[in-house]
């Protein structure tokens, strides 16, 4: 039987592709093609592993696009953000936001911004209508119980308190999902219809207790400013965990660049804030993790007290990943989409601090043959994901290939495989009937060979590690 630290494992159900989609990048009707599962639940840990073998997370729905067969692939890309600097461009941007705040300079002409996608991700799309004809519904009360019952029963009971909710990212129309990216900029402080949550033009309701909490940590946070890195002004001073760099001829750091410190009489204020969010990750505070712990987050950028643009992110042992970005329209001059990346990056070096592992920023997939997608490439070093045997390949190394074909192989060696495929599918784990047990018990009671290639499958796409940790649904 497995063992789930967290106290909860991952289930999921699993859906394979049957059709052919609209792709939103090239708007091929029938062009794109993914697999998928919803996950009602899932660890970390095993959202790290599957995203180093391809799959991205559109709010509970998982996908995995069928890389030689889609009209345009999607490879993952991630950033080293250690070795990470900032390109000229990156730093106007940088610059243009401190004029901003400090003088209330607004930029002349044309605002230059990363390219945007007025559409969700192509697999999205599509699978979304197969979500739809499946009637999956997005919680554990699909399951009748049966999966609380059933670990409950076995010592793994995961209730736990529940995390302040500020937005319901899956009611906002025009959310650019599972890409780390900007689509329609959205209006995030218009007024929500009745039930739909909290009027965002307003900070966010607290308990009393919450605000003297709020209150003690600012004053401590004055007393020690690197000892929270939770909520800070961009007028602040930079982290001690970053200390300033003597007077040279060296460029200025990402840091230097982000927490340069602001007059007194600034014209705005920027502040940020991050609250837990509601996603199929099970939040996780290991003594040995970041301060924030694990799990899904809202990013809340705060100008003069009005929210202006609100990212989520998932952090994971290894990484931060951006899943979306909307923000304000009337605020696309400081180009958003661009700063928000290089705070993340930022904040990715700040975790790598405390939790050495973490050191990676994942900005969802990187779509050669999009021209509004290729500028991920631009934030280096960057790697991309070897489509068959799951390792990072340097995006240098890769480019010359892409503009051969759509579909590559990244990994140089013939010779070489996927270190986790799944040898040992009878050692999948399945839940049927209020009950857990290995794929090879529960095939013995099935008689559906369709069945059995579907899991087969989805064995082979997740690997051997996590089919032996998750847990798959079958009615």
């Amino acid at each position: 039987m497995a063992f789930w630290a967290g106290g909860s494992p991952s289930i999921v159900d699993y859906f394979p592709s049957e059709d052919f989609y609209r792709c939103g990048y090239c708007k091929n009707e029938s062009g794109s093609r993914s697999n998928g599962m919803w996950a009602h639940s899932m660890t970390v840990q095993d959202y790290q592993d599957l995203i180093d073998r391809g799959w991205r997370r559109s709010g509970k729905y998982v996908y995995k696009p069928v890389m030689n067969q889609t009209c345009c692939p999607q490879y993952t890309i991630r950033c080293r953000p250690l070795q990470f600097q900032p390109s000229k461009s990156h730093k106007k941007v940088l610059k243009k936001m401190l004029k901003f705040l400090a003088r209330g300079e607004v930029p002349k002409g044309s605002c230059e911004d990363e390219p945007m996608d007025s559409t969700m991700d192509d697999a999205v799309a599509g699978d979304f209508a197969l979500i739809n004809k499946l009637d999956i519904q997005c919680d554990l009360k699909t399951l009748s119980d049966d999966v609380k019952e059933s670990l409950q029963s076995e010592g793994k009971n995961s209730k736990k308190e529940e995390p302040h909710e500020l937005l319901q990212s899956q009611d906002s129309v025009g959310e650019k999902l599972g890409s780390g990216e900007p689509s329609h900029s959205v209006k995030v402080h218009t007024v929500p219809k009745p039930g739909k949550g909290a009027d965002l033009s307003k900070p966010p309701c607290r308990k009393a207790k919450e605000i003297r909490k709020e209150r003690k940590r600012l004053k401590l946070m004055q007393q020690n400013p690197a000892g929270e890195l939770e909520g800070f002004q961009a007028q602040g001073h930079p982290p001690s965990l970053f200390p300033p760099k003597a007077k040279s001829n060296q460029p200025k750091s990402l840091e230097d660049l982000i927490f340069e410190s602001l007059p007194e009489n600034a014209s705005h204020k920027l502040e940020f804030t991050r609250f837990l969010c509601s996603s199929p990750l099970e939040a996780e505070t290991p003594p040995n993790g970041p301060d924030c712990g694990y799990g899904s987050f809202h990013q809340q950028y705060w100008l003069d007290g009005k929210i202006i643009a609100v990212g989520v992110i998932d952090i994971l042992p290894n990484c931060v990943s951006s899943v979306y970005l909307y923000y304000d329209p009337d605020y696309s001059f400081l180009s958003l989409g661009v700063y928000s990346a290089l705070r993340e990056i930022a904040f990715t070096r700040q975790l790598h601090e405390k939790t050495s592992q973490l050191s990676y920023y994942y900005m969802g997939f990187y779509i050669h043959s999009c021209p509004k997608m290729k500028y991920k490439g631009q934030y280096r070093p960057s790697d991309l994901l070897c489509p068959e045997t799951y390792v990072w390949v340097p995006i240098e190394q890769c480019l010359p290939s892409l503009e051969n074909s759509k579909y590559c192989r990244f990994n140089q060696d013939p010779e070489a495989v996927d270190e986790d495929r799944s040898t040992e599918p009878d050692r999948l784990q399945v839940f049927h009937k209020r009950a857990i047990m290995p794929y090879g018990v529960y095939k013995k009671q099935q008689k559906d060979p369709s069945e059995e290639a579907a899991v087969l499958q989805y064995a082979s796409l997740v690997g051997q590690k996590c089919s032996e940790r998750m847990l798959l649904f079958r009615n």
